[in-house]
């Protein structure tokens, strides 16, 4: 365990090698650049092809083992499960694409599909769990940041696929064999807990709009580049450049760290967090100061007393709570609270509070019928007359990255200056989202572009205010567990909406215009009813998503005007467990 002085460099180094192991954790994002490979060469149905989707989805999502882990486990040994599911699940994919083996049975397939995208969970907890807890003060930025970049890896991998690996699915799947656990095991030296600052530094929040202006330059780049490779004949030189200058803006947070080096400053005054954030159980365990406040290698206690955070009590204690906390002060009565929220929970403690469930349920809607296009996005071009379906994948992939990035500093904007609750924008996202559906079932031309960039935005902005909201309600004690519980509403949105809707919409629709004899079978549907049903389900569903997102923020805002009171996060009392 690492134990840091606040504002020296590896917490920062490790926020810029997460950024490339989040680039790494969107593996699954590249399912629709090979999945007409695996229906070609197999010889899938739509319904069989949105199957695996939803394989792809389960293995990303289904992190609760993960989450366990990063209590228990140090974050590069998290990093090295991730790399092996990664490198075992896609070489069976790659042998069977190949034709380097003879077509395997569909579960075997299914289930390959899943290990190779869990690798995606164990990457994404181990960085984000790490991180969260390195710069507590600063969620929603943090959260904003990794999962832009992680949103911004379809991009990524679309450059990758088009110019280095020029189309081939049975290339690229050996690039994810490889590659990816090649880079994992290169970061897992950098990804460690550190001791974070007591206060909020200065500079920090400079270096954080750095790394987001970083972010947004690529994102354009990588659109844009992407863009002229399909338009124009571009040499392989020019191309090879590309991906070079790619490179190079990926490392653009590590300048961060660089500068620290170069021009070091003083160190600041305010202490550090307890102990070091290496566990989630160390959030809540802190060593006493001795004599000498800059003594830096002391650390203060985690929960200062101070004006903010005593009146985080409720209106309803009056003198016969306190008769009994005073009564526990003295030693004569020893009592076990129930944790309120904004205070650490466990998981059982959480799970029976409403709030965990409308949480759920509104990302559920959200993420679930987002994912959904983006199984289908490349039948759902086909279908509208589109033959390269990448530059939708490369839009959907810019939107994704905006609406994380976007939601998660817009969020954290006004939760500071308004104790505007982040949940307001998963409601307005939604909003946002059953317009888009409308305007992809009406299928008027020249639109597709449009919405796919639009529903790509409000799809990534459910991801940057679940993170935040869930360690903000339940605390971060337990964050890894109540992180990966929520993201269990990807694959179950991917199996309701896409796997068991959307596939049989199409290959019924197709039926129809193919003739009702070859139902089930390896064909194509093409125009709008192929999958306007679906479309207009998703519309309802975000409706009801809307409701109870709306219900939600009406009730966490009590929470919100206590976190955030004076205009920064305060850390509440801890509760005993």
């Amino acid at each position: 365990m690492v134990t840091v002085k606040a504002g020296t460099r590896p917490p920062w180094v490790g926020l810029g090698a997460a950024v490339w192991v989040q680039i790494a954790a969107g593996n699954a994002y590249t399912f629709p650049l090979y999945s007409h490979s695996l229906k070609s060469v197999l010889g899938f149905n739509q319904q069989q092809l949105t199957m695996l989707g939803v394989a792809n989805d389960i293995g990303e999502n289904v992190g609760l083992i993960p989450g366990i882990a990063s209590n228990k486990l140090p974050p590069w040994f998290i990093l090295l499960i991730g790399a092996l599911a990664c490198f075992s699940g896609y070489g069976v994919l790659w042998l069977v694409v190949s034709r380097t083996l003879d077509p395997l049975p569909y579960w075997l397939l299914w289930i390959a599909l899943c290990v190779a995208t869990n690798s995606n969970a164990w990457f994404t907890t181990a960085v984000l769990v790490t991180n969260m807890r390195n710069f507590p003060l600063s969620r929603g930025m943090v959260a904003g940041i990794l999962k832009g970049y992680g949103g911004l890896s379809a991009a990524v991998f679309t450059e990758i696929y088009s110019v280095l690996l020029r189309n081939s699915s049975s290339n690229l799947l050996l690039f994810l064999v490889l590659g990816i656990p090649i880079l994992c095991f290169i970061m897992m030296y950098f990804v460690r807990p550190c001791t974070p600052a007591s206060s909020e530094d200065p500079a920090e929040r400079g270096h954080f709009l750095f790394i987001q202006v970083a972010s947004v330059v690529l994102g354009l780049y990588v659109l844009t580049t992407t863009v002229l490779d399909d338009v124009l004949t571009l040499s392989a030189t020019v191309t090879n450049t590309f991906v070079v200058i790619m490179v190079l803006l990926l490392m653009a947070p590590l300048a961060i760290p660089v500068k620290m080096t170069l021009y070091p400053t003083r160190a600041s005054k305010s202490g550090t967090l307890g102990q070091t954030v290496g566990s989630s159980d160390s959030l809540n365990h802190s060593e006493g100061l001795d004599n000498g406040e800059g003594n830096a290698d002391k650390t203060e206690p985690l929960l200062k007393p101070s004006p903010s955070t005593t009146s985080l009590a409720s209106e309803g204690d009056d003198s016969s709570d306190v008769a009994m906390l005073l009564a526990e002060g003295e030693g004569a009565v020893k009592r076990k609270r129930r944790p309120k929220r904004g205070e650490d929970f466990k998981f059982s403690e959480a799970v029976v509070k409403a709030d965990f469930w409308l949480l759920f349920v509104v990302y559920f809607v959200g993420v679930g019928s987002g994912v959904t296009v983006l199984n289908n996005l490349a039948q759902i071009g086909i279908a509208q007359g589109f033959r390269d379906t990448t530059i939708l994948l490369s839009l959907f992939s810019f939107g994704n990255f905006v609406g994380r990035l976007g939601g998660g500093v817009v969020s954290e904007h006004f939760v500071r200056s308004k104790t505007i609750p982040r949940t307001v924008w998963m409601t307005c996202s939604q909003i946002i989202m059953i317009g888009t559906y409308l305007l992809f079932a009406s299928a008027i031309s020249g639109t597709l572009y449009a919405a796919t960039a639009l529903l790509g935005i409000c799809y990534g902005v459910q991801f940057s205010i679940m993170i935040p909201t869930v360690s903000e309600l339940f605390g971060l004690r337990h964050f890894g567990i109540f992180y990966n519980f929520m993201s269990l509403g990807n694959p179950l949105g991917a199996f309701l909406f896409s796997g068991l809707l959307a596939g049989y919409v199409y290959d019924n629709e197709a039926a129809k215009q193919h003739g009702s004899n070859i139902y089930g079978t390896n064909v194509s549907c093409l125009g709008p009813n192929c999958f306007r049903l679906t479309f207009l389900v998703l519309a309802a569903v975000c409706g009801v998503g809307t409701i109870l997102s709306i219900v939600l923020s009406i009730r966490i805002k009590p929470v919100y005007q206590m976190l955030y009171a004076g205009g920064s996060f305060r850390i509440p009392r801890s509760t005993n467990h």
